[in-house]
């Protein structure tokens, strides 16, 4: 994965500075926040409440990669220039960690029933919360950040997990 502040796909290796090589999990981590949030707002009730949270999940993950990739072209666009499909396809290689994010918590749910679990919305909440804390932990570390920072990173991602994890209890899905 690759990172810039402006968040345009660039190719791996040295950082300009020359400091090392570039990491760049945001895509994961905001993939993981935003399945949680799905899985919180879900209050799914019809006759086949796992397949329907399975397509949210995989939906809203791939409707938010479209627009992650239309805004990204759309606002890095040179004046005068138009935009080609392979900018649009580097643009979509870079943003699809927030796809694959959605596969573990749905995978979590189509499994759910094997594993004994009386809800499987909370299992994949689970496993949505412990793979952000675990993709931005990971981030930190690949960057070469001091272990505080890393720490701290992953203390974050879990509170902000937690803070979707009390909203699903507050509104009682």
């Amino acid at each position: 994965m690759t990172t810039s502040r402006s968040r345009t796909p660039v190719p791996p290796g040295p950082a300009p500075q020359g400091n090392g090589d570039r990491t760049d999990y945001a895509g994961a981590v905001y993939g993981s926040m935003l399945a949680a949030s799905v899985i919180a707002a879900a209050g799914v009730h019809e006759p086949h409440p796992r397949l329907s949270l399975i397509l949210l999940l995989v939906i809203t993950g791939l409707v938010f990669w479209i627009a992650h990739v239309y805004a990204h072209v759309a606002g890095q666009r040179e004046i005068g220039r138009q935009v080609s499909w392979p900018q649009v396809r580097e643009v979509g290689r870079h943003e699809w960690p927030l796809v694959e994010a959605s596969g573990l918590p749905a995978l979590a749910v189509l499994v759910s029933p094997w594993l004994g679990t009386g809800n499987s919305a909370w299992l994949a909440l689970g496993v949505a919360v412990a793979q952000q804390v675990a993709w931005a932990t990971l981030g930190a570390h690949r960057a070469g950040a001091p272990a505080r920072q890393v720490a701290v990173e992953g203390a974050v991602n879990l509170v902000l997990g937690l803070v979707i994890v009390a909203a699903k209890v507050a509104v009682g899905h």
